[in-house]
């Protein structure tokens, strides 16, 4: 596959994400909390597929720069309602392309690395929000930011799962057994929870994913 006809899938399947959230939004009435969080989750899935798009992560820093343009609009416009944050100085959509780019450069060569890295960004931060606005009942308080400590449990179970099947399940070097995976997996949540709960003004999604990029770096696999 050419890297061109990367760059093009990679447009073509985010543009898809945005069509279908807003959809959600129009047709079935969500309001822009959820469908921002399937955005969130659906765009940051394309993860999986980078390393058979391409044949170095220079193209995919093509269209993540793009995106970083088109999100800035956004923000500043709310042109896209799917999207829209009741946080107005939140500029977690911006910052989402700006780490899977450099998740994508430091860990090309490693795909099960590169893919585990952005697993607590992806799963764990979509759907803490979700969880918390749907079953929080025991809320705190961190500078600006409220959450619950469901929607925290929620984001620690959610990245677990999804950052232990990365190590396990994307090909590539390291080659990682399922019982190996479990515990760098868990010391990433462990540790990307509590940078989650303490960062403020939007900060989480670089803060998160920079978490899991030191310890995953650091990790002796074999």
């Amino acid at each position: 596959m050419t890297n061109t006809l990367g760059i093009i899938i990679c447009f073509a399947y985010v543009f898809a994400i945005l069509g279908l959230a807003e959809g959600l939004r129009r047709w079935r009435g969500y309001g822009s909390g959820f469908t921002r969080k399937v955005i969130h989750i659906g765009v940051g899935m394309m993860i999986w597929f980078v390393p058979f798009l391409f044949t170095s992560p220079w193209p995919f820093v093509i269209p993540c720069v793009a995106f970083m343009a088109i999100n800035l609009i956004d923000w500043r416009y709310g042109l896209i309602g799917s999207m829209q944050s009741e946080n107005r100085g939140n500029l977690g959509t911006v910052y989402f392309p700006f780490v899977a780019a450099v998740v994508v450069v430091l860990f090309w060569g490693r795909p099960p690395l590169m893919v585990a890295a952005l697993m607590p960004l992806t799963w764990g931060d979509g759907l803490a929000p979700v969880i918390g606005a749907r079953f929080g009942r025991r809320p705190y308080r961190i500078h600006n930011s409220t959450r619950t400590l469901e929607g925290s449990a929620g984001f620690f179970v959610a990245g677990l799962v999804a950052t232990w099947l990365a190590l396990w399940i994307m090909p590539g070097l390291p080659e990682i057994s399922p019982a190996a995976a479990v515990l760098p997996a868990l010391v990433v949540m462990l540790a990307a929870t509590l940078v989650e709960a303490v960062s403020i003004w939007g900060l989480d999604n670089l803060t998160v994913t920079a978490t899991a990029v030191i310890i995953l770096s650091l990790w002796p696999f074999l």
